[in-house]
């Protein structure tokens, strides 16, 4: 069963409601989305501890309902 794009979005604001989410079908399918989600929780973070947050956020989605997710990660410039 594919994802929606607005409920990746709404996992990701439930763990970071500062962010600022952009997600991309990138094939029209739901199973495979980029994501570039920026907030003030990744301050300090390396890029792996960032990702991880984010995973987390998924609630173990991550391999199920979303197939592919390329994502990235930043604190705020």
């Amino acid at each position: 069963m594919a994802m929606e794009a607005s409920e990746i979005e709404k996992l990701i604001k439930e763990s970071f409601p500062d962010a600022d989410v952009t997600i991309e079908d990138l094939r029209g399918d739901g199973d495979h989305y980029a994501a570039l989600v920026v907030s003030k929780a990744f301050e300090g973070k390396s890029r792996v501890q960032q990702h991880q947050m984010v995973y987390a956020a998924l609630k173990g989605k991550m391999g199920g309902e979303l197939h592919a997710l390329a994502l990235q990660t930043q604190a705020p410039a």
